[in-house]
């Protein structure tokens, strides 16, 4: 798995037990991997200093919700929404999906990059992936 910490890829997509993920603060429910979290609370504590609004609807996604989203929403290489599943970034606790209006998606594509993420997706300007540079 291109561009996945080591440390997530002993256990699996869709398999990284609950210790090895970190909850987004501000964001209830959301979990990432840790440095990913981090990384997430730094950019949206920047952006909301810039008077932008990020939210995140949706964060690390085990196995069997991949599945679900397969059967709900279709295979993106067949025009879906869904990655097939055990392939999804959200698996490894390294993709987010944000709620992000024009100002904030322009904000994103101007400083993401700073906090370690990238648009990587087509089709899905709200999917960022945590790819960090150094």
């Amino acid at each position: 798995a291109k561009g996945v910490p080591a440390e997530l890829r002993v256990h699996g997509n869709g398999t990284v037990p609950a210790a090895a993920l970190s909850s987004v603060a501000g964001a209830d429910g959301h979990r990432l991997w840790a440095p990913a979290a981090r990384s997430l609370e730094a950019l949206r504590a920047a952006a909301a200093r810039d008077g932008v609004s990020i939210g995140v609807t949706d964060s690390y996604r085990p196995y069997d919700v991949q599945v679900d989203l397969v059967r709900r929403k279709g295979l993106y290489s067949q025009g879906g929404l869904a990655a097939v599943p055990g392939t999804s970034n959200h698996g490894w606790g390294i993709a987010v999906d944000l709620d992000l209006d024009a100002r904030a998606q322009a904000w994103m594509r101007t400083h993401g990059e700073r906090y370690g993420f990238v648009e990587d997706v087509p089709r899905e300007p709200w999917h960022w992936t945590y790819r960090p540079t150094h």
